[in-house]
């Protein structure tokens, strides 16, 4: 059968497809968050990154304020703590996935040799005793935190990967599967449990996919939350390794899961989810974490928006462009603009150290709207107030657009 003629695509309509796909096409709801609305957002992004930095929130919890508005927090902390419907693994990053994806994700547990880093395999062969006793310590005494080992901490200033022996051995009893997340303490260290204690039985009993089959359902599932996407989306998306990835593609076009497109502008070969929705246009108005799973993959950030984006977190304060904590400001279908956020709870306050526009942008406008978002986080964030520093060629503006009475958050 000859292969299907890719279809041409305007760029305008492929930046809409992709907003859609990850949640931006539909209105934030007017009434109470609950645990179904964030199940039916975690089904659609399939992966919710988890990062530690908390200078304005962790970063988890900003993907559903992007989408649903200023949702209870403890909402989405029974959602993940009841595991049930999520569970942790290394999927792009450290993650959230829903639960249906432990089985397609055993493979690269089972090939943890080959995908962890070195600290964690040289433990296993150096020391499997050690391993050994630190996964029947789990098992005899439940749920355990690397704090409660007790082990010397190896001294290597700087490093934010400064680890001791048994956090190693915990991280690779995570990796491998014998171990998984129970939960997080409020200081973000991860509580580990043996993972037949943790997920449903359901989900532990359904049979373990071939890696074939499972990179396909991850392929699949990554075009759906992405709508539109090069094979390096696809691919990046769950962090698979080309060949795989691109056999699975191959497999999914035959089958007709994916279609075929040319999109103007973007200079590579491009899949389209046929169940993609196809939005006249989008509303949205929103920030992103810079850990959101539309704007984590830098070159595919500025092949469909044309903005170029990069966490400055890790670079000298002198040397930032734009600052440390840095969030898009989605406005409509386009990336406007960017603030550098910094949630000041002992002041009671939310700190825009810094915004800027983008060229061409209705800076009024742009202004206006953006302070109506930083509006609603300080709300959500129990701050009292919004303040902008001086940096930035939107401040000034952003500063005119703030004074007014405080949005009544539901």
């Amino acid at each position: 059968m000859p292969a299907p003629t890719a279809e041409r695509l305007p760029a305008a309509l492929a930046r809409r497809i992709a907003l859609a796909a990850q949640g931006f096409a539909d209105p934030r709801p007017d009434g109470v968050v609950d645990s179904r609305r964030l199940r039916r957002m975690t089904d659609r992004l399939a992966v919710v990154q988890i990062d530690s930095v908390n200078v304005l929130s962790r970063s988890h919890y900003l993907p559903a304020f992007s989408r649903l508005g200023a949702y209870r927090r403890p909402v989405l902390d029974d959602f993940v703590a009841r595991r049930s419907e999520v569970f942790e693994y290394w999927a792009h990053e450290a993650s959230y996935l829903p639960v249906r994806l432990h089985p397609h994700l055993r493979w690269r547990m089972a090939a943890a040799e080959e995908h962890a880093w070195g600290s964690m395999v040289r433990i296993q062969r150096e020391r499997p005793g050690y391993v050994s006793e630190v996964l029947d310590r789990v098992r005899e005494q439940g749920p355990t935190k690397a704090s409660d080992l007790a082990e010397p901490r190896p001294d290597r200033p700087g490093s934010m990967w400064n680890w001791h022996a048994g956090k190693v051995a915990l991280e690779w009893l995570f990796y491998t599967g014998a171990l998984t997340a129970r939960a997080r303490t409020t200081s973000f260290e991860r509580v580990y449990d043996l993972t037949e204690r943790v997920l449903p039985a359901a989900v532990l009993q359904t049979p373990t996919p071939e890696p074939a089959d499972a990179v396909r359902e991850l392929v699949r599932t990554a075009a759906r939350a992405l709508g539109v996407a090069t094979e390096r989306d696809l691919r990046d998306y769950f962090r698979l390794r080309p060949a795989p990835a691109r056999q699975a593609i191959a497999e999914l076009a035959e089958a007709g899961e994916l279609l075929p497109v040319e999109v103007a502008g973007w200079g590579a070969p491009a899949w389209l989810d046929p169940a993609a929705r196809r939005p006249r246009w989008i509303r949205a108005q929103a920030l992103l974490s810079p850990f959101d799973s539309l704007v984590w993959e830098r070159p595919r950030v500025e092949r469909i928006f044309g903005f170029r984006y990069r966490l400055e977190i890790y670079t000298p304060a002198a040397q930032r462009v734009h600052g440390y904590y840095v969030l898009p400001f989605l406005l409509g279908d386009r990336l406007v603009a960017r603030a550098d956020l910094k949630a000041d709870r002992q002041a009671g306050v939310l700190r825009v150290q810094a915004a800027h526009a983008e060229a061409g942008v209705d800076r009024a406008e742009v202004a206006a709207a953006l302070a109506a978002e930083l509006r609603l986080m300080a709300d959500w964030s129990e701050l009292d107030d919004v303040a902008v520093a001086g940096r930035g060629d939107l401040a000034a503006d952003l500063t005119c657009a703030l004074p007014g009475p405080r949005p009544v958050v539901a």
